[in-house]
């Protein structure tokens, strides 16, 4: 039994993440981490992860990135692997769960869903077939209540695009302050927020006379759930080190 510590438990993932736990026979929830706690689950939850008292196997987080620091030194001090998947880290919070990684194991994934990462890999081979032919762009719909923009997805499909083109590309996020035309070089980036959309990402390979659109549509938090639980029985037993969906796929 895979023994999980959840970070933002009280959040509308983190109880999709309860639900997806209680019914895998291999995991259990010991404890939660929330600063909000009505009293509606039923394992313990702390403000912090400094107060946790129960032994674990793995933490799964899915709170604010402003706790990245008190998780993180409560894992290094308990040795306990870390599934990692908030999004909008700063680069020097990035910096800090890399040199974490070298003290013990963490999955980070900016979307857990398997749906999304093959979406990935079919982006990364249009953009070597059609090298800088085609202008790349990336639209991203969520519900109006996600703080951040663009999303953690939109930049991991950036950031694996951008690994198979010639040059670094310049990231685009904002056209209306640019008085050019577009470059070669870019990939645009432009986020929607409306209604209750769970998660849209859409690339678009924009050529002369022709358009290619891969796209992705989430249509419940249950698909990032249970990647998450998932997640957690992959990194049990882990050596330390930076671990992403891609290397959990490659074992299954």
């Amino acid at each position: 039994m895979v023994k999980i510590i959840l970070g933002g438990c009280s959040g509308k993932m983190g109880r999709a993440v309860t639900a997806s736990a209680a019914e895998n026979p291999n995991t259990e929830i010991v404890c939660g981490v929330d600063i909000f706690n009505n009293g509606s689950l039923s394992y313990p939850v702390y403000e912090k992860f400094s107060m946790i008292s129960e032994n674990a196997d793995v933490i799964v987080d899915f709170s604010h990135p402003s706790l990245l620091t008190d998780l993180l030194t409560y894992a290094k001090e308990n040795k306990i692997p870390c599934v990692l998947c908030a999004t909008g880290y700063s680069e020097d919070q990035k910096a800090e769960i890399l040199e974490a990684s070298e003290t013990v194991p963490i999955f980070s994934s900016g979307n857990m869903s398997l749906g999304i990462n093959l979406l990935i890999e079919l982006a990364q081979k249009a953009a070597k077939v059609f090298g800088n032919a085609f202008d790349v762009e990336i639209i991203e719909k969520h519900h109006n209540q996600k703080i951040d923009a663009p999303s953690g997805t939109a930049l991991m499909i950036a950031d694996g695009i951008s690994q198979v083109m010639e040059q670094e590309p310049q990231y685009v996020y904002d056209r209306h302050s640019y008085r050019r035309k577009r470059g070669k070089n870019e990939i645009g980036i432009h986020a929607v927020r409306g209604g209750t959309i769970v998660g849209e990402h859409e690339v678009i390979f924009a050529g002369h006379d022709e358009v290619v659109s891969i796209k992705h549509e989430a249509h419940s938090k249950e698909v990032f759930a249970v990647g998450a639980v998932n997640a957690a029985v992959y990194m049990c037993g882990k050596t330390p080190g930076m671990y992403d969906m891609g290397d959990m796929l490659a074992e299954e």
